[in-house]
């Protein structure tokens, strides 16, 4: 084969890649999950939800840590943009303050809970504002799914954090979380479990109820750098995938929960407290989840 032939199929393929590598960055799909606990100098119930009399205003510091990770992600060459309002009732972004073109899922309930929208077509999912997990005996507002009903939350044997749970739904698609924001213990634990992942620490946690935190602008920066930081290496980052079948442990507070639901006959009850669900996938898990802590007789229309 001459030189002239070798020196065109090295440039056809050279062209060919970088043809490749511009289709895929023209289409950077992503996407964001904020919760409210991990937002800067949330600390306690009257932050968290609508009777609490700082609320309002932290409904507009949770849209500006959700804001500041779509800038980075635009920097960082992202298209399109999904937002999953994943705190309490599922209506605390302040939509009138976001881009004309990002979706926002909002409301419950949702088959895939905080991950709803998620799927194979993105290219990342960013985690704002989340917290440690409720067997955390250190986290600021520490809790899994449920601060009210659940003690332990397992995947296969492994103690989740929301944070696990939400990037199992994500790896059942292919997509790796590439960044969490939230305090230190939240951070810390994401990466023991997780890998790598890029981390924003806007607070410290001194107890289930104080931090030392950043101002909402040092940390709405602080979100901005590493987001774009993380989308500049997309290859560091693997989904973090669970091996079917998935057996999903919960532990409750109380015990009535747990006898109900063991008269399902998908269910089994190890302890008094605690029962067992074994899904064929994340999507099963997800949904028995989302049904276990969302149906009551009373619900209504």
């Amino acid at each position: 084969m001459s030189s002239k032939v070798v020196s065109w199929i090295v440039a056809l393929a050279a062209a060919f890649l970088a043809s490749t590598e511009a289709h895929a960055q023209r289409h950077l799909k992503v996407y964001i999950s904020a919760d409210m606990e991990g937002v800067a100098g949330a600390v306690t119930p009257e932050q968290l939800g609508p009777t609490g009399f700082e609320y309002q205003r932290f409904r507009e510091f949770m849209t500006g840590e959700v804001l500041a990770a779509i800038a980075g992600a635009r920097e960082a060459g992202a298209t399109e943009i999904v937002i999953s309002d994943s705190h309490g009732n599922g209506q605390n972004l302040l939509l009138e303050k976001l881009p004309a073109d990002v979706t926002v899922i909002r409301s419950w309930p949702r088959p895939l809970m905080m991950m709803q929208g998620i799927d194979s077509t993105f290219a990342a999912a960013i985690f704002i504002g989340y917290h440690a997990a409720t067997t955390s005996p250190t986290g600021v507002r520490a809790h899994t799914m449920s601060s009210a009903r659940l003690a332990a939350v397992e995947l296969n044997g492994i103690a989740m954090p929301e944070a696990g749970i939400n990037a199992a739904i994500a790896g059942h698609f292919g997509v790796p979380v590439v960044l969490i924001s939230g305090d230190d213990v939240t951070v810390a634990e994401a990466k023991g479990l997780l890998g790598d992942v890029e981390g924003a620490v806007v607070k410290r946690a001194l107890s289930f109820h104080s931090a030392a935190t950043l101002t909402p602008e040092a940390a709405q920066a602080l979100i901005r750098e590493r987001t774009r930081a993380a989308l500049g290496r997309l290859r560091d980052f693997k989904p973090y995938v669970l091996r079917p079948p998935i057996r999903l442990d919960l532990t409750f507070k109380n015990y009535r929960p747990a006898e109900v639901l063991a008269y399902l006959p998908i269910v089994e009850r190890p302890t008094a407290h605690s029962i067992r669900f074994t899904g064929r996938n994340m999507l099963e898990v997800s949904r028995f989840i989302e049904f276990a802590l969302t149906y009551t007789p009373e619900l209504e229309p």
